[in-house]
């Protein structure tokens, strides 16, 4: 029996917005993926901290958000791991917990062209497939050696940053168009960014 093929979207969804879906919704139907999971970080090694909304809160976002679309769901699988948390450890934790599953990790092109900084990267690249979806300028190059494992995608580009619209939000502006709906209400009730 062929093993389901789930594609892994990291990262921090602070919050959660209509591009990550626009993107992972093209995935799901333009590649041979059968399900996104989305993996909330609990910290980027790469990235500082700072404004970064309580873990269980984004959770609660990515869930909402994704309860229209059966083929994408929630994961908190890094929140109970050792922090900070290596996409290497994530997907051989998921590949041993899920051994009827096959994990594809799905980047953007921006972490394609600082992937050599990633705690084993080589090792990342040639145990699982890597999707990289394109970001504005971002010019992405993959040796010859990789064709076979990684691979650009034609996705949309989507130039929704999620530093915009938590800025945006505490500065008083209506974004309801760039959240899902229940994602802006549940922002909104909270009174979170504002």
């Amino acid at each position: 029996m062929q093993k389901k093929r789930i594609g892994i979207f990291s990262g921090s969804f602070n919050p959660i917005h209509c591009g990550h879906l626009i993107l992972a919704n093209y995935i799901c139907e333009f590649t041979e993926l059968d399900e996104i999971w989305f993996v909330i970080s609990p910290r980027n090694p790469l990235k500082e901290r700072g404004s970064l909304l309580e873990e269980a809160t984004r959770l609660e976002m990515v869930r909402l958000a994704l309860e229209e679309f059966e083929c994408m769901m929630a994961s908190d699988i890094e929140f109970k791991m050792p922090r900070p948390s290596y996409t290497i450890h994530t997907l051989t934790k998921l590949e041993r917990e899920n051994p009827d599953k096959e994990f594809t990790l799905i980047i953007g092109a921006d972490n394609w062209t600082q992937f050599h900084r990633w705690k084993d990267s080589e090792q990342l690249i040639t145990r699982f497939p890597i999707f990289i979806y394109p970001r504005l300028g971002e010019p992405v190059v993959i040796p010859e050696r990789l064709h076979a494992s990684v691979r650009l995608l034609s996705a949309p580009i989507m130039e929704i940053s999620s530093t915009f619209i938590r800025e945006s939000i505490r500065e008083g502006k209506n974004m309801r168009a760039f959240l899902p709906p229940k994602v802006y209400d549940f922002i909104l009730q909270k009174r979170i960014y504002s």
